[in-house]
């Protein structure tokens, strides 16, 4: 499948490096010798080296690597995180996150060049970047502060992930005695 080229968008393949530029900034990514790229009009098209099926595994990987590049140079990535839990909360301090997590201290969040974040009230995060990969760790990150619990629910969850809740502890017959 070739990549169409939306308008502003312009790929410079040399030195086995693609760089994408466009409105929002310049991607670059190192190419894989295996897979030839042909640029004809405002289309890419990715052609493996051979029929092996390493190849066919490569020329997908970097058909994707280079869709996704041309998608964040134009819309950008975005994930976004919700917060639950009582008194669970992120501020924003300058262009780092503030995170109260139940813990006894609070945990601060810089993001990399590249990432911003932005608050939506005081529980849900918004990590945007160009780069798919970077605001995707980011993301796994700010989760990996603190993960959903598995009996209440409460922690950093990504927006629509569902949290299958584990039944309390249950008390036995002749227990209770």
């Amino acid at each position: 499948m070739p990549i169409t080229l939306p308008l502003g968008v312009k790929v410079e393949l040399k030195g086995g490096q693609a760089v994408v530029t466009g409105p929002k900034g310049e991607l670059k990514h190192s190419l894989r010798p295996e897979i030839a790229i042909n640029q004809e009009g405002n289309q890419l098209i990715f052609t493996p080296s051979s029929d092996s099926k390493q190849d066919a595994a490569f020329h997908g990987l970097t058909r994707s690597l280079v869709a996704n590049m041309v998608e964040g140079v134009t819309k950008g990535f975005e994930k976004t995180l919700e917060i639950v839990g009582v008194g669970y909360r992120a501020e924003k301090d300058g262009d780092k996150l503030v995170f109260r997590l139940g813990f006894s201290h609070l945990v601060e969040k810089v993001p990399p060049p590249g990432i911003t974040f932005s608050l939506e009230g005081a529980n849900r995060v918004k990590v945007t970047g160009i780069n798919k990969q970077v605001v995707g760790q980011v993301a796994a990150e700010i989760r990996a502060i603190r993960p959903p619990d598995t009996y209440k629910g409460k922690g950093v969850r990504y927006a629509g992930e569902v949290i299958t809740l584990k039944a309390g502890k249950a008390v036995g017959k002749g227990m209770a005695e």
